[in-house]
């Protein structure tokens, strides 16, 4: 039986009332997202239809999903909310913290010792307050959960921006920070802007080299890293029926690289198949039952204009395999054009690893159809000319590819099995000469491709495209290969072409583990001691922060003007500084540290307005903070892309930052400053970017008066005695007023 059954029942049984009654408040037939988001409304059924874009809306998710890194920080804050146990199914995921080394057996066993404090923390807390616990080595968390815990029509948040994952079994999944997870175990409503409504209508059907990792690559191009800002991609037509299930959670995990709030696909056959070999015939039943909910009304699909605000159409059957990057998952290139490209721009053709795998990547039909690939090596008498590692996405997927020889398949050409961990995908890649810094190529079939994310080398040109590309451009060590057409010369010196992959969407003989790695949490936590040393580098209770002043800001100093791409990963690194995440002083040492300085187009190095030296970032603000001297950071376009991490609002905060301006925030970052009683803000002219100096001290003006859709003003004390004043813009809604004004979301929880 599957998980939460009962609360699956009761969620589906409200869905026809619900939807029923929003169809005749908004007046016209309904998207599947729209259907979802007004049956999971915090007031019960709809009373009122809510504007795209525009109104923040309360909505009651199912379920909170957690992994280990942002789980320290998400639990470190709800042990202070004053609640006996989580009010909402929740799940904790240890996989972040397992350094990629020399194979699985061996680099888990390092990782259980080295993190074992941490690890006792989140068992602890999780049995205290009836939170289900996935051991280190179960699986990646948005594997686990589409294995265990999605269903159709579901709605879940998640510490990590790629929950979205689930939408590939039809749930709105969004990946959120630890303050909106807390909120949700602590059974208060969670707030949303109502979404905008992107179409993507998919007809045809995949053959050859193309897969679903294609269709979003595809799509990235399109819309680049910003362009589904504050909208759910809803995925429609016969093209999206003749996917995999696995395939769709493929295209929503990566619907994080595009910005959007999430993505989703109606349920369907795919959808049924994969539950029932999933051990869930029990929700494929209930599903079967509500079908007609779990899909956009009839209309809708047959006229798509009229309803979503953006549709794009994509043809499968004529659909290229695409090779995304170098350092942004958005520059989309098809195989026929990558060895013109990549010699007009200068990367490395020589491929130096293949790594297929992650939450993006790592199904069952995936590692299959890869594993086709890897057996022409022998049988065609071709040598693999570029490392290649395999990082399974799950211990029920890892066991069963075992059993049915994959993993045999890929010794055979010399390749690595990782830990059922993120690995790579996220720095946790001990890669030998990295440090060197070496310009070099590899490709993935993760989702990010940042630079120097995947092995903290600057100078490695990481590129993304489907397992099924990436194991022939590890075979044939060449960027510029283009399977579909190009021979390969064999150990013989003969010409030798690669068949095209093949494989199965679920495993014949059905999926087998032996221990999956889920711990159950005790009935009664009451007697549940959760212990934290005062004296533990890796974990640190937390005091609250203080509440706002009452007064405009006055006299703060600029900190850094950060230039082009500023990501969750330059705000806060990932890779060595995970094993501080549950100790904010400790790892706000990492304060943006990857953000260039405008000013001198260096990294972490800006200038101490009080001693007027150059200084390391976090350096400087710890000194201001010292002073009792706030700042501000200011920033470009989609600020804070990339990963839900709530750090990268926490650390600033920590350390005395007390605003954050830019030219535009990615959304999930923008939440995240709001609930920690930073002010976000951004330029109500762009231009004024440019007014910004290196020794400005700034003042906000307005805050005594801060209202919802009023603008504040800026002055800009410049060293020359000169002023400007600009107007700057926030999206703060009444309640969120009252964050700035506590200090924190949190002190209001707990008032």
């Amino acid at each position: 039986m599957a998980f939460d059954i009962e609360m699956i029942a009761a969620r589906y049984s409200k869905m026809e009332a619900a939807i029923t009654q929003a169809r005749k408040i908004v007046g016209r037939p309904l998207t599947l997202t729209e259907k979802i988001l007004y049956n999971h409304l915090w007031d019960g059924n709809p009373s009122k239809s809510f504007g795209r874009g525009a109104d923040y809306v309360d909505f009651a998710p199912d379920r909170v999903a957690m992994q280990d890194a942002t789980a320290q920080m998400a639990l470190l804050q709800f042990m202070q909310a004053g609640r006996k146990k989580v009010a909402v199914p929740s799940t904790v995921h240890c996989d972040h913290l397992i350094t990629a080394k020399e194979e699985s057996g061996k680099d888990l066993g390092i990782a259980v010792t080295e993190n074992k404090e941490v690890y006792d923390f989140l068992s602890s807390v999780s049995n205290k307050y009836g939170i289900g616990f996935w051991k280190p080595g179960a699986g990646i968390i948005h594997q686990v959960v589409l294995e265990n815990y999605a269903f159709p029509g579901g709605m879940m948040i998640g510490t990590d921006s790629h929950t979205v994952n689930a939408g590939g079994l039809g749930m709105v999944a969004i990946g959120v920070g630890g303050a909106d997870a807390c909120d949700v175990m602590a059974g208060l409503p969670w707030e949303l802007k109502w979404p905008k409504a992107i179409g993507v209508k998919l007809t045809g059907k995949l053959n050859g080299w193309t897969s679903a990792k294609d269709v979003i690559l595809k799509v990235a191009g399109i819309l680049t890293v910003k362009g589904g800002t504050g909208a759910i991609v809803e995925y429609f037509g016969p093209g999206a029926e003749a996917l995999s299930c696995t395939g769709k959670g493929t295209i929503c995990n990566m619907g994080a690289e595009i910005g959007a709030t999430t993505s989703t696909f109606g349920y369907d056959a795919s959808m049924e198949r994969y539950l029932r070999s999933t051990n869930r015939a029990d929700v494929a039943d209930l599903a079967n039952k509500y079908k007609a909910h779990l899909t956009a009304d009839p209309e809708v699909y047959a006229d798509p204009a009229k309803y979503f605000d953006q549709v794009i159409e994509i043809d499968l059957n004529t659909l290229e395999p695409y090779v995304n990057g170098p350092f942004t998952p958005d520059l989309a290139t098809p195989i026929s054009k990558m060895k013109e490209e990549a010699a007009k721009n200068g990367w490395p053709l020589k491929v130096e690893v293949g790594l297929i795998g992650s939450c993006t990547n790592s199904s069952y039909e995936d590692i299959s159809r890869a594993a086709s690939l890897a057996k022409q090596v022998a049988s065609k008498g071709l040598k693999t000319k570029a490392e290649f590692t395999i990082t399974p996405g799950s211990e029920l997927v890892r066991y069963t590819i075992q059993r049915d020889g994959f993993i045999d398949t890929f010794n055979q050409i010399g390749a690595k099995v990782f830990s059922n961990a993120c690995g790579p995908c996220i720095g946790m890649w001990s890669r030998v000469g990295a440090e060197k810094k070496e310009k070099n190529t590899i490709v993935h079939s993760f989702n990010r491709n940042f630079q120097a994310r995947q092995d903290g080398n600057p100078n490695t040109y990481a590129f993304v495209a489907s397992p099924e590309i990436t194991t022939a451009l590890a075979i044939a060590g060449d960027l510029g290969f283009n399977p579909l057409t190009d021979s390969l010369t064999n150990e013989k010196g003969e010409k030798v072409k690669l068949d095209p992959p093949t494989g199965e969407e679920l495993p014949s003989k059905g999926f087998a583990v032996e221990d999956a790695g889920y711990v159950a949490p005790a009935a009664d936590g009451s007697g549940v001691q959760v212990i934290v040393d005062p004296s533990s580098t890796r974990l640190q209770l937390l005091a609250p922060f203080k509440a706002w002043e009452g007064t405009d800001l006055k006299g703060l100093k600029l900190l850094i003007k950060a230039k082009g791409k500023c990501t969750t990963d330059h705000i806060s690194m990932a890779g060595p500084w995970l094993k501080f995440r549950g100790h904010l002083d400790n790892i706000s040492n990492n304060l943006l540290i990857g953000a260039t300085n405008f000013f001198n187009g260096k990294t972490n190095e800006v200038k101490n307005q009080v001693s007027g030296n150059y200084e390391p970032v976090p350096q400087t603000q710890r000194a201001y903070k010292a002073q009792g001297i706030g700042s501000i950071v200011v920033g470009d376009e989609n600020y804070g892309e990339g990963s839900s991490r709530e750090h990268a609002a926490m650390e600033p905060r920590h350390l005395g930052v007390r605003a954050v301006l830019v030219k535009s925030f990615a959304r999930i970052h923008e939440t995240n400053l709001k609930k920690q009683g930073m002010l976000a803000l951004t330029f109500a002219n762009k231009d004024d970017y440019d007014k910004i100096q290196e020794d400005d001290s700034i003042d906000i003006i307005g805050l005594t008066s801060f209202q919802e859709g009023k603008p504040l003003s800026l002055v800009l004390n410049h060293k020359d005695g000169k002023k400007d004043e600009i107007q700057v813009n926030h999206t703060y809604n009444a309640q969120q007023i009252e964050w700035f004004k506590a200090g924190a979301a949190l002190n209001l929880m707990k008032a």
